[in-house]
């Protein structure tokens, strides 16, 4: 196939040896296997966002560190210089986030390097070592549900110990690879500590994960992961291993569910509307 734009350098540097094949392509990233020597890869390579798509990701970007004020002036100004500093910490903080998490021994794709604008990263394979379906895509039986949401609970609470939230976690960004599901597509990953939606979009996350599994064990709809850690988190007693029972006392008083659910509702909407701008344009390569 003809090499696309942005993965040539790579070849002539040696990053990388062939691309073998277009992946996905979406809105913020196309992502190509490529062959690296002799393993197979993929290379996700970000493309400019236009100043819609900017603005949206405001919320996402509260909290993250930049390099220093006068690119956080411009950031907060809105300024070309700005724009583009927050296009590059907006790319960067995928980069990081899979390398601190990864290193947390949370399971993500593992990243090899990120090179002018290109993540090289491991590509998820399922058993016969096809690309790997995405959770939405399979088929499960209750146990298997069961299984699998204790697990992706236990891995938001282990990115939430290291301070992360993925911000965006559904059924669309979890691949289900031979040893279970794997976490992916992390660039709007939000700081726990300096975010004021961070828990909004904890609650979110979970709540995303719980209503796509409980399609296959309807029980799982009654559990509160969400809640349940970010209180610990807030007492300094969420831990890796911390067992988790998903059970949690709601103030009545001061709980508002009804915007909880809602919120969870609005991000699966979104999602949908995502992933069918995903599968549009897959169809167009």
């Amino acid at each position: 196939m003809k090499t696309p734009k942005g993965l040539q350098e790579l070849i002539d540097d040696g990053v990388i040896d062939q691309v073998l094949r277009p992946l996905k392509s979406g809105k913020e990233a196309s992502v190509y296997v490529v062959r690296c020597g002799d393993e197979v890869r993929c290379a996700k390579v970000y493309k400019d966002m236009a100043q819609r798509s900017f603005q949206a990701r405001v919320q996402y970007q509260e909290g993250r560190k930049v390099r220093g004020s006068r690119q956080a002036r411009a950031m907060g100004k809105a300024t070309k210089f700005g724009r583009r500093e927050a296009e590059e910490a907006w790319k960067n903080a995928e980069v990081d986030a899979l390398y601190q998490l990864s290193a947390a021994g949370v399971r993500v794709p593992r990243p090899y390097g990120y090179f002018n604008g290109v993540l090289v990263m491991e590509l998820v394979t399922d058993a016969d070592g096809h690309s790997a379906p995405r959770l939405g895509e399979v088929e499960l039986s209750a146990d298997e549900a069961r299984t699998y949401h204790r697990f992706l609970m236990q891995q938001v609470a282990r990115m939430l110990c290291v301070g992360l939230i993925h911000g965006d976690l559904s059924e669309y960004n979890v691949l289900v690879g031979p040893h279970g599901p794997v976490i992916i597509d992390l660039p709007q990953a939000v700081s726990a500590a300096g975010n004021n939606s961070a828990r909004t979009m904890l609650r979110r996350d979970v709540g995303n994960i719980t209503i796509s599994l409980s399609r296959f064990a309807p029980e799982l709809l009654d559990t509160h992961y969400g809640e349940e850690m970010w209180a610990l988190y807030e007492l300094g007693e969420l831990h890796p291993d911390t067992e988790l029972s998903g059970q949690f006392e709601f103030d009545e008083h001061i709980a508002d569910v009804d915007s909880v659910m809602q919120s969870i509702i609005d991000a699966r909407e979104e999602a949908i509307i995502r992933q069918q701008g995903r599968e549009a344009a897959e169809r167009e390569l």
